[in-house]
This record gives C-alpha cells, structure tokens and sequence, in this order.
C-alpha cells in the first residue's frame, strides 16, 4: 500500500505536457539578413519554437492558436544597454536615501514596460549589488513579466571616478559604497573575481569619466591601461566579456587595446580610437537615445551644474563616432542607457541608428536581433525566430523595413514562450 501511495504521490507531481502554441504569422521576418515570407506558421513548445511551416496551417488539436495574421512578426528585440532599476532625472541624493529593495521594484515595473516595448532581452550595465541579479532571476522564473537579463551587477570604477559615489560627505561615502572601485593591476583583477563570485553575467566597467555623475574630473581616461589590462585578462579567463563605458578618444583607444568586447558610448573616437576598436575586435554600443533623454532636461535644473558642463562637452558630437565606425567595419549594436530616457521608448534608437549613423533599416533591426545577439554570445540562441532557438517573438502593424518606426509600436510580445502582458 505504502508503495501505491507513493507511485500515486509520483504521478500527481509530474509536470503536464508542454503545451503546444501555433503562431499564425501574416508575414514573417524572421532574420533581417533575409527576405520577408508571407503568410506562416510557427509552432512553440516549452518556450522554444520547434517548426516554421509556409502558410497558415490549422494548429494540431490540444494546441492554442495565436493569431497574427494580420501582423508581421519578427525575432524579440534586444538592448545591450540598459539600466532597469534606475529612471531618468531622479535627483542624485536620492542614492542616500532609496534601498535596495525600492530599487528592485522599480526594476521589475521597467522590466514588464521594457518588454511591452518588444524588447524580450537586455543587458543590465549597472544596478545595485544583486538588484540585477533578482530582476534576472524573476523574470527567468516567470515571477514577473520581463525580459531575459544579462546583468554585470555595479560598474567597476576608478576611486572618485564615473561609477563611485560622490557628491556627499565621506562619511556618507563610505556609507554607501559598493565596494566596487578599484587601484592597481592586482586589486582590479580580485574584483573582477569577486564580481564573478556575485553572480555576473558580465563586467562592466568604467574606463574614462561619465557625463551625468557629480565627478567633476572630465570625460578623459580612468583607469590605467595596466588595470585595464588585468581587469579584461582577468574576465575573459572566466569568460566574462568586458564592457567599457568609455567616451574620449583616448580612453576609448586604451580599453580597446586591453582587449575590451564593447565600446560604451564611444562619443569621441576619432581614427585611431576606431582603428583600435576595429584591431581588437571591439564592439561600439553608441547609446543615441541617451543624449535624447539628457537634451530634453538640459537646462531645466535636473542636472547639478557640474553635470551641465559636461553634458555641454557631448551634445555636438553625437552620433559621429557611430557613423564613423560602421565605415570603418566596427560591429555598431543597438544599445539605448535606457533610465536616462524614460523606459519603454528604447525603439526610438532605431530611427537614431538610421538618421545619425546612416544605417539602413534592415541594418539597424539587425544590431538589435543578430548583431546584439553575437555580442553577448547568445547568437545560437536568440536574435532569430528559427527551429532551436527561444520563443522571444513580436509583432507589428506594418513594415519595419520600410519605416523602422513601425517598431515604437508594437502589437504582441512572447519572451520563452511566455506572452507578456
């Protein structure tokens, strides 16, 4: 008895058939590289999709049919830079007084709107130690509607630099470090280590000064090219990949030449930064819709006036060094520094991408689906709708290789299989 009992207790435990989900599509771009089909049909089970048939076939009995017939459907968006517990022109004292907890539940209300937006994958460049961590992990585990997150915890900082906390007094300082600056070869290599311990996907770090925090010390290099060094050697024997934040020219040479995978911002590589990027098989995240977010409050008392000075150094130089690098044949990917703008507008880089860096649409969808996909190692994953990969799927009105625009408007969005709503 006590046997069927527990073959009873077995069988009540086991997990249902996958339920089956048959996606009608009116046309389907299913790689930016290709041509558009028509009318088709992809069939999902346990959040990956496993056939794409031509045509609309009927859905098998026991399946659920989504229609979006009258749609075009493509691969779920990606941005490769994004700062999901953070929002835009918050007041910078506020980092004494917001935790860490009011930190993750703004995050995961921006991680359902982001998604909304058709973004069903994101790389969180900086966030509160473990915030980004729990956002990953709840939006994997379905505990709340998001993307999939790719998170480096906070940013590796210089002391005193872009990523540090300042503009308080020491002993408030002190208070609320992060334990995440660093001084020399040795110790820059033991945070990476440590980084990696936490849970990081990634490091990020910050390898010249930033134009929105209270260090008034300029946009020039950091780190040392010796830190550099260590923190990129360090990471990538973990295998981590190394984002540098990163906007003079020099700085940008120097993280290139450590051997960084992507180039922050990049605002003011000039030939021999790009020649750098390009040497070292460098990336370039441009962040456009970032300097929409800081036009729009310039001069409105949002920024400290040290924070307005440098914000005045970038303005005129935006999107040259986007431009520039995809002439050189840098790989450009679609990243917005999403919480300087108001999240859920990260699909108005697209017509960024087009007007300032001279991208076609196909090329700018693609910096956001294949592109950002081969950035974060992912590219035999997502970034496509085919056979194997991850249900991360959405839907528009219209053509978005003819209106990239299309895109700020999107219908219906599935992250692994799940419909986010």
């Amino acid at each position: 008895m006590r046997f069927l009992a527990f073959a009873a207790a077995c069988l009540i435990a086991s997990p249902a058939a996958a339920e089956i989900l048959v996606i009608h599509a009116g046309h389907l771009l299913s790689d930016p590289a290709r041509a558009v089909a028509g009318p088709s049909t992809i069939t999902v089970a346990d959040g990956r999709i496993t056939a794409i048939d031509a045509g609309l076939t009927p859905p098998p009995a026991g399946a659920r049919l989504i229609d979006l017939s009258s749609k075009t459907v493509l691969p779920g968006l990606i941005d490769t830079h994004v700062h999901l517990s953070g929002d835009p022109g918050s007041d910078y004292r506020d980092e004494a007084v917001n935790s860490d907890e009011y930190a993750t539940l703004v995050g995961a209300r921006n991680a359902r709107i982001t998604a909304l937006a058709g973004f069903t994958t994101v790389r969180d460049l900086g966030s509160p130690p473990l915030v980004g961590f729990a956002l990953r992990r709840a939006t994997a585990e379905g505990a709340i509607p998001g993307p999939r997150i790719v998170s480096s915890g906070p940013a590796i900082s210089t002391i005193g630099g872009h990523g540090d906390v300042s503009g308080f007094r020491p002993e408030v300082v002190a208070v609320l470090g992060a334990n995440n600056t660093c001084t020399g070869p040795e110790q820059c290599a033991a945070r990476v280590r440590e980084f990696s311990r936490a849970g990081a996907d990634l490091i990020k770090i910050t390898a010249t000064g930033g134009v929105l925090s209270q260090q008034a010390r300029g946009l020039g290099q950091h780190f040392t090219d010796a830190e550099m060094k260590a923190i990129v050697d360090t990471a990538h024997g973990l295998g981590l990949k190394v984002a540098a934040h990163a906007h003079s020219a020099r700085g940008i040479e120097a993280a290139a030449r450590a051997g960084v995978d992507s180039i922050e911002h990049g605002t003011f590589a000039d030939a021999k930064a790009i020649q750098a990027m390009k040497t070292g098989g460098a990336t370039l995240v441009p962040t456009l819709m970032a300097f929409t977010g800081i036009r729009e409050r310039l001069g409105k008392g949002v920024y400290t006036p040290a924070v307005e000075a440098k914000v005045r150094e970038t303005l005129s130089e935006v999107g040259k060094a986007a431009r520039a690098a995809r002439a050189a044949g840098v790989p450009v990917v679609f990243g917005t520094d999403a919480a300087v703008f108001e999240h859920g507008r990260n699909a108005q880089e697209f017509g960024l991408l087009v007007d300032q860096a001279g991208m076609s649409p196909a090329e700018a969808i693609a910096s956001a689906t294949t592109g950002a996909a081969r950035l974060l190692g992912m590219d035999n994953e997502i970034g496509r709708i085919a056979p194997g990969y991850s249900a991360d799927i959405i839907a528009v009105s219209g053509d978005p290789l003819r209106d990239v625009h299309a895109l700020e408007r999107v219908d219906f969005v599935m992250v692994r299989g799940r419909t986010i709503q």
